[in-house]
């Protein structure tokens, strides 16, 4: 194939695929973190976790469990994948190669909104954090939209450089996170909590009742972004071994802890964890840290919810990125954005599209909607929904792509079929139930907000019109959607891609 990708009406810009390919050093270990920054683990311990008590009552870990053995299950068809799919763009480039170039492209449209909508809702979170926790240590009062600025100027001096000093800033606040709540759940286990350890709350028999979904909600929320860990393919070492394993580890670090730590602050209580957490949900935590630990660590506590949102907002801002970068470089999007840095490897000038268009959002939000938890709820809600979506889509799209293709040598029926089948499903239910209660997501009564998924489908439907717009009059272009460049571009199930010399007879014509 010929480096060169250029292509008239590119506004001018060539774009090669050795100026838009990204490259890096990372680890298991940094994905891993990359992954659990999303989740912002003290964040979810001091506050989802004791609104799932809330719906579900003292057996709410099983919510954890559950989602953990769902997204396991995900993760299989998902890494089988990422072992024979050799292209960055994650979800975009499977949903390509599984259920065409046409929703392939839609969908990655979709990824991108859907983060960007989380981004905003997590940036006015640590603004309202961060003015809380100064104002405690007995700094000056700043408005959250101040906070939320200096947050913004931090974030996009970070995606300026390369994935490693972002991997360095999100393993420094996740450890020291791991760490507070590892404490706590260590303290409140040995000290026997209140009325001793016991397994009630892990009796499946109390769990199924009318707050299940609500918390089985609340717990698969804390999974959106680990597919980060096939996003950065091109910036991690040995991306057939990487990725997998940091993949897995997530899944079972997140759904592990989470479970845990659900555990010890329903022990800390004993019968009166879930009377606790109906009544007073967000000071469950903070206190229990307080008679178990020491007091003292409620300021602590208070300064790592502030980190913890900001490394959340730096996860979800190069993921977005990425999307953003991707898209570029098959002209689904302006060429400009797929430039790579020459030093620093990073796509700097997605990273600053993203930073530009999020601040133009959040000061839109300030200046029309005067409730804050308004928009950390409608931003988070909206996000992720859509990519609760991605992820049934992708399960589905990792079937049709084996089914077409074939099974490789070496994988087997539970790897390329009957796992991939099973998450769908799984995810579907999910989905479904994420629109039927979408309160939950964005606040408001039961059916109010609704509307808000209009965003979803609006991008998903432009997304899908580019890409068939390309189909129509940019073919050459067209066969390359789903960052194709790669060694497995002859391999498409849809029947839709081109060889090379064919390619290369289009683009001379």
């Amino acid at each position: 194939m010929s480096e060169a990708t250029n292509s008239p009406g590119s506004a001018g810009v060539s774009v090669t695929e050795s100026s838009t390919r990204l490259s890096g050093n990372l680890g298991t270990t940094s994905l891993v973190l990359g992954v659990l920054a999303f989740s912002a683990p003290i964040v979810t311990v001091s506050g989802y976790i004791a609104f799932a008590i809330g719906f579900v009552g003292n057996s709410a870990p099983l919510a954890w469990v559950i989602a953990t053995v769902a997204l396991f299950i995900f993760a299989v068809g998902y890494t089988t994948m990422t072992r024979h799919i050799h292209r960055p763009g994650a979800f975009y480039a499977y949903i390509s190669l599984g259920l065409g170039r046409v929703l392939g492209v839609g969908g990655a449209y979709l990824a991108a909104v859907s983060y960007m909508l989380i981004g905003v809702g997590i940036y006015a979170f640590s603004g309202v954090m961060a003015s809380a926790a100064i104002d405690h240590l007995g700094g000056p009062s700043f408005p959250w939209w101040a906070c939320t600025a200096g947050c913004w100027v931090l974030i996009t001096i970070l995606g300026h450089f390369q994935i490693e000093l972002s991997a360095k800033v999100l393993g420094t606040v996740m450890v020291l996170e791991i760490i507070l709540v590892g404490i706590f759940n260590l303290f409140v286990l040995a000290k026997g909590g209140q009325s001793g350890l016991s397994t009630a709350p892990l009796n499946a028999g109390h769990f199924f009742n009318g707050g299940t979904g609500l918390a089985l909600l609340f717990a698969f929320g804390n999974f959106i972004g680990f597919e980060a860990t096939a996003l950065y393919r091109d910036e991690v070492r040995r991306p057939s071994k990487t990725i997998p394993r940091a993949t897995y580890l997530a899944v079972l670090l997140i759904g592990g802890f989470y479970a845990v730590s659900a555990y010890a602050l329903i022990v800390a209580y004993g019968s009166g964890a879930a009377e606790r957490a109906v009544k007073d949900p967000t000071t469950m935590f903070d206190h229990a840290m307080a008679l178990y630990v020491s007091s003292n660590l409620a300021t602590l506590t208070l300064v790592l919810v502030s980190t913890s949102a900001l490394a959340a907002v730096l996860s979800t801002h190069n993921v977005v990125a990425r999307y953003l970068q991707n898209l570029g470089a098959d002209h689904a999007l302006p060429a400009w954005l797929a430039t790579v840095h020459p030093q620093h490897k990073s796509p700097y000038r997605s990273s600053l599209a993203n930073s530009v268009i999020i601040g133009v959002l959040i000061i839109l939000a300030v200046l029309f909607v005067p409730d804050q938890n308004k928009i950390i709820g409608a931003g988070s809600g909206i996000g992720t929904a859509g990519v609760l979506v991605l992820m049934a889509l992708v399960s589905l799209a990792v079937w049709r792509y084996f089914a077409t293709t074939g099974r490789p040598a070496g994988e087997t029926a539970w790897r390329v079929t009957i796992a991939p089948l099973i998450a769908f499903a799984l995810l579907a239910a999910v989905v479904v139930f994420a629109v039927i209660r979408f309160d939950l997501l964005v606040g408001g009564a039961p059916g109010q907000n609704l509307w808000m998924l209009l965003v979803l489908i609006a991008f998903l439907a432009a997304g899908s019109g580019v890409a068939y717009y390309m189909k129509r009059n940019r073919p050459d272009l067209y066969a390359m959607l789903g960052r194709a460049e790669g060694d497995d571009v002859d391999t498409d199930p849809t029947g839709e891609a081109q060889s090379e010399a064919e390619l290369e007879a289009t683009g001379s014509a």
